[in-house]
């Protein structure tokens, strides 16, 4: 997919120090995945064209390269200046084909495809699978949360802010499909929380 932009932001907004920034980076985003329900906050960050969050574009500076494919949900893909700046930035390729993505940024969480429509792996090579980035409004704040699973010492308790309801339904199923699957990170304007596939999660009540 290309995107044309003539707008001079695409090409500000980088990391100051671009090794420093993306090797911090590169261990808040491992440390978050192993250990689910953490909250990992970000410093340093990037500045790309809104809306995309600078922890979104940290991490896409930090994890995308020429080698990459990268779906973004409609709410980004019709803004040229956040497909120019990610484009520019990180040298990714666009994808229009959600399956074939290695990492897909969503913005519009209400209108989240299935996480099924992405690419989930095989059973030989349950890696090869694309992580999701979902922008939501806050680490916490939302609607109580408990996830326990393999990096979780007994219970976690979060409360991400801005998730739809149609996610836990997603959520139980991904999990379903172990080892393939699909990995989260939920990225606020603070910081992230990440959620690999083996990360259960149980609603406050429920």
């Amino acid at each position: 997919m290309e995107v044309q932009s003539n707008n001079a932001s695409m090409f500000r907004g980088g990391f100051s120090d671009p090794v420093f920034n993306a090797q911090s980076v590169f261990r808040r985003v491992m440390d978050a995945l192993a250990r689910p329900g953490s909250v990992v906050r970000f410093d340093d960050l990037t500045s790309p064209p809104a809306p995309l969050l600078p922890t979104v574009g940290s991490i896409a500076a930090t994890l995308f390269d020429h080698d990459t494919r990268i779906w973004l949900d409609p709410a980004l893909s019709r803004n040229g200046e956040v497909a120019g700046w990610l484009t520019f930035n990180t040298s990714a390729q666009l994808t229009l084909q959600s399956y074939d993505a290695d990492f897909a940024v969503v913005a519009d969480l209400e209108s989240l495809p299935s996480l099924e429509s992405f690419s989930q792996g095989t059973q030989e090579y349950p890696d090869r699978s694309t992580t999701l980035i979902l922008q939501i409004d806050g680490l916490m704040g939302g609607r109580k949360l408990h996830l326990s699973g393999p990096g979780i010492e007994d219970v976690a308790a979060v409360a991400p802010k801005g998730l739809p309801e149609h996610f836990f339904d997603q959520w139980a199923s991904n999990g379903a499909r172990f080892p393939r699957g699909a990995d989260v990170l939920l990225a606020a304007p603070e910081g992230i929380i990440g959620l690999p596939r083996t990360a259960k999660i149980s609603l406050s009540g429920g």
